[in-house]
């Protein structure tokens, strides 16, 4: 069996790539390296293209052995999707729907998708299920949420699927080797981990007046390989089930922005420098996952998302980053 990997040169891309390596399977990967690193993938087969490019995927399916398909290969800035809606419905919508179009000419019928939290907008309750309302309050989500339903109707011509909505990526391979490379980088914890090597000027963080305990975001951050993990079960779950399907990927457990730097302070003994900001727009207040879908039929257990372990291994990407 081979993985057609699409965005697999990019953060999470790239550690699933070392998952399915490290299992035996034979990975391909699709990326145009706009945010991707070749370093990030050195030795895997890899294709160039867009994914809004026809011929560029036909490349990447027509050696004929592709058997499943995992698309990571997204604009994921919330900002940047408010300032410029239009780019992140061309790339991320169309994009879908030209990957899935290339299934079909392909006759490749098994997809894992990358998706978020940001489709269910701000939450009605303290952790979020999958049937929480679906009310993006950014494009950025709104793309995702318009892929997931395209993504589904895609079930009556054959192609089944899985949608991994999960909630904040974090952390690095545990040596080190891999990480998370950013330009401009935008999540908290490397953030902070620049502040403290004094890469970056002091850490902004964006708004001190949410309606939280300490009045800062609060989000549930899982570790890169526990996302890779969770895709790898989903491959091998549609082996035997049709349809589609979506599970949240989260702890279940939330963490202020001041909580993630004291939990730096802790692990690299430097207090990050900060200053507070003003509400970056489209952060919803709090974002949580109950994720026991993913427990009880994916048999997904996060093993390496406690906040120390997180942060424990972006430390040692950030001592030694390759890229």
């Amino acid at each position: 069996m081979t993985v057609l990997v699409c965005g697999g040169a990019g953060y999470i891309g790239s550690h699933m790539v070392r998952v399915l390596r490290e299992a035996g399977v034979a990975v391909r990967v699709f990326d145009d390296l706009s945010t991707g690193h070749r370093e990030a993938i050195e030795g895997v087969e890899l294709v160039v293209g867009r994914l809004q490019d026809r011929a560029a995927l036909d490349v990447a399916f027509a050696p004929g052995d592709v058997e499943a398909v995992i698309h990571f290969a997204a604009k994921a800035l919330v900002g940047e999707s408010v300032a410029d809606p239009l780019l992140y419905y061309d790339n991320n919508v169309i994009g879908t729907l030209r990957l899935l179009e290339a299934m079909q000419r392909h006759a490749v019928k098994r997809l894992v998708f990358s998706s978020t939290c940001a489709i269910y907008g701000v939450p009605e309750t303290d952790r979020i299920a999958e049937d929480h309302p679906k009310r993006p309050i950014n494009p950025y989500g709104a793309s995702k949420w318009m892929c997931e339903q395209m993504i589904g109707d895609a079930a009556r011509v054959g192609i089944r699927s899985v949608c991994l909505r999960y909630f904040n990526a974090a952390g690095a391979a545990l040596d080190g080797s891999i990480g998370e490379s950013h330009d401009p980088e935008t999540h908290l914890i490397p953030n902070v981990l620049r502040s403290v090597f004094g890469l970056a000027p002091d850490l902004v963080v964006h708004g001190t007046d949410y309606p939280t305990p300490d009045g800062t975001c609060i989000r549930d951050y899982v570790h890169v390989l526990d996302l890779a993990d969770a895709h790898a079960r989903a491959i091998e779950f549609l082996r035997e089930n049709d349809g589609a399907h979506a599970f949240n990927l989260g702890t279940g457990q939330g963490l202020s922005v001041l909580e993630v730097i004291a939990a730096v302070e802790r692990v690299s003994s430097i207090p990050p420098r900060w200053r507070a900001g003003v509400r970056r727009p489209g952060d919803p207040p709090r974002l949580v996952a109950d994720a026991t879908r993913a427990h009880q039929i994916l048999g997904w257990q996060p093993r390496h998302s406690g906040v120390d372990q997180i942060v424990a291994s972006a430390l040692a990407w950030h001592n030694q980053p390759r890229y």
